[in-house]
């Protein structure tokens, strides 16, 4: 995301020239959206995400003071937009509800693949096994480097949230590529 944009390219693009603004999107699009795909672990959810944080990022251009790349900005850009997704009353209902059916062990959004994984081990799956919350502490701590204090800030929550997300995050990734016996199907036959 630290990719440069030229001076004269962030000159003309903060005027309003299509030609310029569709530098940068071509520039910065494909590590933006892929850096949402990861936060928020669903297609399309990420690209309604993705249009919001390009759109946001036309918006507030003039405003970019140039303090850092404007590919770091941007993912600040993007990262907010993550996290207000899933602060939203619509997402902690979902999350709710997808509790209650993994505390009665059918859930329809659990990739479990019973036995072992061996050579076809697919990370994607993995995460989006993962809680919303929990994929996004893990991606931003070990992809993008991110520090549990910086984490707990962009979440409005304490240094303990970041940790324990994350230990939880991990002991379900660990279990998730260990063997596992057959699990009993939610469907009734």
């Amino acid at each position: 995301m630290d990719t440069a944009v030229p001076d004269e390219v962030l000159a003309r693009a903060r005027l309003g020239d299509e030609a310029a603004r569709e530098v940068i999107y071509r520039t910065l699009a494909p590590a933006t959206f892929t850096f949402i795909r990861r936060v928020v672990g669903q297609r399309a959810l990420a690209e309604d995400i993705f249009q919001d944080t390009m759109m946001a990022l036309y918006e507030r251009l003039p405003q970019f003071r140039g303090e850092a790349p404007l590919g770091a900005w941007l993912r600040q850009i993007a990262l907010n937009r993550c996290l207000m997704y899933l602060r939203s009353p619509w997402q902690r209902a979902r999350m709710r509800l997808e509790a209650s059916e993994l505390a009665t062990g059918c859930a329809p959004n659990m990739l479990a693949v019973p036995g072992y994984r061996g050579d076809s081990i697919d990370l994607e799956r993995a995460l989006a096994a993962l809680a919303p919350t929990a994929r996004a502490v893990v991606w931003m701590f070990e992809v993008e480097g991110y520090s549990h204090e910086e984490i707990a800030r962009a979440f409005g929550r304490s240094v303990s949230f970041s940790k324990s997300q994350l230990a939880r995050a991990h002991v379900r990734l660990r279990a998730w590529f260990e063997p596992q016996e057959i699990r009993q199907s939610c469907t009734l036959i």
